[in-house]
């Protein structure tokens, strides 16, 4: 396979889940032996956290459960929508801000919302935790756990 599936995560500033996704969809591609077969990274709808790293908690979160967070935070570019594959929002507004960003209908064809790929959880949105405490990060896990599992499933069988 020579084209590899090119997946990018967006959340409103690329620190906390966007962050995250990346970090555990990467992980599930290498645990299912798929890690050459993709290019994963993540974007924020705002450049207000450009070249930061992830939240220190949302990175704690993650590495209680065995991830590791090491994306810089970006805002997301018009370029990514010829890039990427598929663009995946975190919630109403990121998905919103997604649409109002593409360029054409191809590129809106692209869009998704994280939580269409869930496979246990019912959650509308993955919620920013970013004002909230210890148990925000932890749900947010969980919810991204769960996506990330339904995403790769949703790639492997043709979907984009």
């Amino acid at each position: 396979m020579d084209h590899k599936t090119r997946v990018l995560f967006v959340c409103l500033g690329n620190i906390c889940r966007s962050a995250a996704a990346e970090a555990v969809m990467k992980a599930f591609v290498e645990k299912h032996g798929a890690a050459d077969r993709y290019l994963i990274d993540s974007a924020g709808i705002l450049n207000y956290h450009e070249g930061e790293y992830a939240d220190p908690r949302m990175i704690q979160a993650a590495q209680q459960r065995g991830y590791m967070v090491t994306s810089i935070s970006r805002p997301v570019q018009a370029d990514d929508f010829d890039i990427f594959d598929i663009i995946v929002g975190m919630d109403d507004d990121n998905v919103e801000s997604l649409h109002f960003k593409a360029q054409s209908e191809a590129h809106r064809k692209k869009i998704h919302q994280m939580t269409e790929f869930a496979i246990q959880m019912h959650d509308r949105y993955v919620p920013d935790p970013y004002y909230g405490g210890a148990a925000g990060f932890a749900h947010v896990m969980d919810l991204l756990e769960d996506t990330c599992e339904g995403l790769y499933q949703f790639l492997e069988n043709g979907g984009k």
